[in-house]
């Protein structure tokens, strides 16, 4: 199989607030990254594969561009926007037709007109009559001819367009000829799909929690690289950005994702689209690694947390992080485990981990422990033991009478795995009280060591015509 071309890389960039989220989502024909009114929402680089009029090409989503070069947030901000530049190849430069040129605008275009890669500049919110003069303003930045266009409104994407073709095709001469397909890392997973296990597809993880737990920092620390911006501030990340990443030979796609409040605590829209935007993560991926801060030990929006992604259906795994911080680790490390089996009764077992994101001590575990839990998410259990399991549950605990009528669970079959989901049955299942399917559920993870993942038993209608109804 032959390698896949490596795709031209373009990064919008720009002062906070001209709409360079906006573009993006535009381009990648998806609402991925989070837009709203309030200047600097975007922090993180967001990488998309974009599409536009045939061309294929990979764009970044940069966070706005400050003036501050200190350790500050902005200053953060700003390396990694740097860090995005160097990165790609072509250079979009967004403005604001909108409010004119700024003296902002013009310190980084001279910043930009120094960088060795080619710059297209763009004049964005060009919709309306009064923009024209903002974007004849514009040729004054030393940048050549702007292209006014308008993100919200899918304004102008042809001129962009030919803007655009001279670079692209000079770096990949077949960049024109992609077929419209998307980027299959941005797909959510789909449980009902066939269950083919493509090995250049690659494994989704989210790592998620409260704020300031260090999600941020595991990754960079996995990843070898200062990808995401870190810092004591809590609440940094807004977005769910995707990293790319290569463990032992596999692709991973691994989110980094927004800290999850109490729902009585969130009061801003931002932070709202945050999490749901947290959310939509935990919908995409098939693992998730639930970052707790050890020095704090689990609370109950942790167990929310946990609940949400069970109910999603996707495997789980608990870290303890900052572990190196912990005075009285077996007392911490016991008292998770404990609260999580009263509190998670419907998925016992999960595994608990303990790591150290600022040191590196412990994540050589993380991942041989998420391959396990998947490999129990992805079982697939015959027919014929299952029913014998089935016959000696019964045996040892009969199905109640409702009524005066004795439930009769007949039939067992795994209809589908990631998550184990199975299909028992019998008559009457409406009947079945709550507590003796979670009997049957808790006998079947212990049976066939399913511990630690999401089982799902559907209870059907014996087709039966001879059953006692």
């Amino acid at each position: 199989m032959s390698a896949p071309v490596r795709l031209p890389r373009v990064a919008i960039v720009g002062r906070p607030n001209v709409g360079k989220s906006t573009l993006f989502n535009r381009l990648v024909g998806r609402k991925l990254a989070i837009v709203d009114d309030t200047p600097g929402v975007t922090r993180d680089r967001r990488e998309g594969e974009a599409r536009l009029a045939g061309l294929a090409f990979v764009v970044f989503d940069t966070a706005g561009l400050e003036t501050a070069t200190d350790d500050s947030l902005e200053g953060r901000m700003r390396r990694q926007t740097e860090r995005a530049i160097a990165d790609a190849d072509v250079i979009l430069f967004l403005v604001d037709a909108r409010a004119g040129i700024t003296p902002v605008d013009e310190v980084f275009a001279q910043i930009l007109r120094r960088t060795d890669r080619p710059v297209i500049l763009a004049a964005n919110k060009a919709e309306s009559r009064d923009a024209k003069i903002a974007v004849m303003e514009a040729f004054a930045l030393g940048l050549g001819e702007p292209i006014p266009l308008s993100a919200e409104h899918g304004e102008g994407l042809g001129d962009l367009h030919d803007a655009l073709v001279p670079h692209l095709d000079r770096l990949v001469p077949d960049a024109a000829a992609g077929e419209d397909v998307p980027d299959e890392a941005e797909v959510p997973f789909d449980p009902e799909a066939p269950e083919v296990v493509d090995p250049h597809r690659p494994l989704r993880i989210a790592v998620i929690g409260r704020p300031n737990v260090g999600k941020s920092s595991l990754i960079n620390r996995l990843v070898g690289d200062e990808r995401l911006i870190t810092g004591p501030e809590a609440g940094l990340t807004r977005d769910s950005i995707a990293v790319p990443w290569l463990w032992d030979g596999r692709p991973v796609k691994l989110w980094d994702t927004a800290g999850l409040r109490r729902k009585a605590r969130v009061e801003s829209k931002l932070e709202k689209l945050s999490a749901a935007d947290t959310l939509r993560a935990v919908r995409f991926a098939e693992a998730v690694v639930l970052l707790i801060d050890g020095t704090v030990g689990l609370d109950r929006q942790d167990l929310i947390i946990a609940d949400k992604t069970v109910g999603e259906g996707r495997a789980l795994v608990v870290a303890l992080n900052k572990w190196d911080a912990v005075e009285d680790r077996a007392a911490v490390l016991q008292a998770v485990k404990d609260r999580l089996e009263t509190s998670l009764p419907q998925v016992k077992g999960v595994p608990v981990i303990t790591l150290s994101a600022r040191t590196g001590r412990g994540l050589d575990g993380l991942m041989p422990t998420l391959g396990a839990v998947l490999a129990k998410w992805n079982r697939r259990v015959p027919t014929a033991p299952l029913n014998r399991w089935l016959a000696e549950a019964i045996e040892r605990h009969p199905a109640p009478a409702v009524e005066g009528r004795r439930l009769r669970p007949r039939y067992v079959t795994q209809v589908k795995s990631r998550p184990p989901t199975f299909a028992l049955f019998m008559n009457r299942p409406g009947a079945l009280p709550e507590s003796y399917l979670r009997y049957l559920a808790n006998s079947l993870r212990e049976a066939f060591d399913l511990a630690g993942v999401p089982v799902r038993l559907l209870l059907r209608k014996s087709d039966n015509p001879y059953a006692d109804d």
